[in-house]
């Protein structure tokens, strides 16, 4: 079992919103995360040709920024990932008849400004700030308007996590439909070409 057997597993489980395949998470890249208005959990996905190594980087990245997190593992890894992952973290268990839950996800009570607002583009970030009536945001980088985030008191935590979530869910179905409107005219052009007379 590898990353592509367990995604078609995984994915008939994420009810609603949306899932968002190698989404840029602090210095790591979660394999998959679930959004919905609610809530983000991110998905961490370790087949048989993984390795562990990455696990105590990419963890905290993850517990910065999502609200569950749940790594998939087949049993090869069970028994070596058990001691690297606190008792919030979920665990599913994958095999060839598909998952089986180890135990659920919790809610992560560990989740930080930066690492949410990290998950945006700067120009969205900025957008946020100044709608909190915020001023001078407009000028600072990326880094600047983080280290912001780490210290103000100014900022509520779940405003600005709605407000990603929003985010996140509005351009992922931009994308969807960008990606549908190129495919009817992809096969738009196809069924041209069938039609036009061939010249011998």
């Amino acid at each position: 079992m590898n990353d592509a057997d367990i995604r078609p597993f995984l994915y008939p489980r994420l009810l609603g919103g949306v899932w968002i395949d190698e989404l840029p998470t602090g210095t790591t890249r979660a394999d998959v995360v679930h959004i919905t208005e609610q809530f983000m959990h991110g998905y961490e996905l370790k087949g048989d040709a993984d390795t562990l190594q990455r696990v105590p980087r990419q963890l905290p990245c993850y517990a910065r920024a999502y609200d569950f997190v749940t790594f998939v593992v087949t049993d090869k890894h069970l028994a070596k990932l058990l001691p690297l992952l606190p008792g919030w973290v979920g665990i599913l268990v994958a095999s060839a008849e598909g998952l089986r839950e180890l135990r659920p996800a919790a809610y992560n009570a560990t989740v930080e400004r930066p690492a949410v607002a990290g998950l945006l583009r700067v120009s969205e970030i900025k957008q946020f700030l100044l709608s909190q009536g915020l001023p001078g945001v407009s000028t600072l980088r990326r880094r600047d308007i983080l280290s912001f985030l780490r210290t103000t008191r100014l900022v509520s935590l779940a405003e600005l996590a709605h407000f990603v979530r929003r985010q996140l869910l509005a351009r992922h179905e931009e994308r969807l439909l960008l990606r549908a409107v190129r495919k009817a005219e992809r096969d738009q052009a196809a069924a041209r070409r069938k039609r036009r007379p061939k010249h011998k």
